[in-house]
């Protein structure tokens, strides 16, 4: 299978890296932990509040590793920079075998009326399927939806549009592009309604793949939205495929490269987009983003604060390895999102 070259990345001018980042690493974890990354983030009861993916793996020789575990790690912080991981797991376990849960991971986080909603991916005996739980301390968890296979990468809008609560999803069909996604992936933006986060449905298509110039495989949602004055401010990944590439992380062959990428979602319509930056919010670029991670090249957000000064937060995963920061102001980001050409809502 042939990819349309997509070429060189760069992140846009108005984005800072976190001068400590990774913020968290296995190192911070005082569990067994060979990979902290992809977590949500949110502000809950007065603090920083982060859920993240804890990978663990039984290292069997040069480039053997043989994965062993997963579950979700916990963390507060009092300024969204310094983190304290808490002494356990905040899900795992019996809470799992409940619910026919083989394995749980990369969490998102929505305050929605003053409760946590949390948005996960999870592997069961049907295949990946998407979840919602909703929670008041973190400790726990009611179950309100799982979704059918094959789909997950879903995140809330934090408040009901139209009387219903919205979702981002990515849904991936073995053939939901005809005779080419046998050859290749194809995965685009879906976005669903519910009127209590137990019933979706009202299925529509937000963006594709062709529509983002930076990718030349499959998209996704990423951080859940933050609502502005001129829409609602939603992060997506954006995956690219290029066949010359070798070993980049622990796996033998690793092609892909994950970037982030940023659009404009109307406010009273959230599957119409009204404006996407052209090129990447976050290129792989920093060291920890381009090499000694599990998978190389790949970034990943999962939380994004709106703060009362304007400058935005947003975590993203490094590397399938460490949890990161970088911030821009607001106003940056919605001038980074230049109006479209085309509507899917219509």
């Amino acid at each position: 299978m042939s990819y349309r070259a997509v070429g060189e990345l760069h992140s846009v001018a108005c984005l800072k890296r976190e001068k400590t980042n990774p913020v968290v690493a296995p190192k911070d974890v005082p569990y067994r932990c060979s990979l902290a990354f992809n977590a949500g983030v949110t502000k809950f009861n007065g603090k920083y509040v982060m859920v993240f993916r804890n990978d663990i793996f039984d290292h069997e020789g040069t480039d053997q590793y043989k994965s062993v575990g997963v579950n979700l790690g916990l963390a507060y912080s009092d300024d969204g920079i310094n983190w304290q991981v808490e002494a356990k797991p905040c899900l795992s376990g019996e809470w799992l075998k409940e619910h026919r849960i083989i394995r749980i991971y990369d969490p998102r986080l929505t305050v929605i009326d003053g409760r946590c909603c949390m948005c996960f991916a999870v592997d069961s005996y049907h295949g990946v399927r998407g979840g919602i739980a909703v929670t008041d301390d973190f400790q726990n968890f009611e179950l309100m939806h799982l979704t059918v296979p094959e789909n997950r990468n879903m995140v809330l809008f934090p408040e009901k549009i139209g009387g219903k609560y919205v979702r981002l999803e990515r849904p991936f069909p073995m053939y939901g592009r005809g005779r080419e996604a046998w050859e290749s992936t194809r995965f685009d933006i879906w976005s669903s309604c519910s009127p209590d986060l137990r019933y979706w449905g009202d299925t529509k298509l937000v963006m594709g793949v062709e529509h983002v110039p930076f990718a030349n495989d499959k998209i996704g949602p990423a951080a859940p939205p933050v609502k502005t004055p001129k829409g609602w401010l939603t992060t997506f990944h954006a995956v690219d495929i290029d066949n010359s590439r070798g070993k980049n992380g622990w796996e033998p062959r690793w092609t892909k490269r994950y970037n982030a990428g940023i659009m404009l979602l109307d406010l009273e319509n959230p599957r119409k987009v009204i404006g996407m930056c052209q090129t990447p919010l976050i290129a792989p670029e920093a060291d920890y983003e381009l090499t000694g991670g599990f998978r190389d090249n790949v970034i990943f957000p999962g939380g994004m604060i709106l703060e009362p000064d304007g400058e935005v937060k947003i975590y993203y995963g490094a590397g399938d390895a460490v949890e990161c920061l970088a911030t821009a102001h607001v106003d940056e980001l919605l001038a980074a999102c230049k109006p479209v050409d085309w509507d899917l809502s219509k």
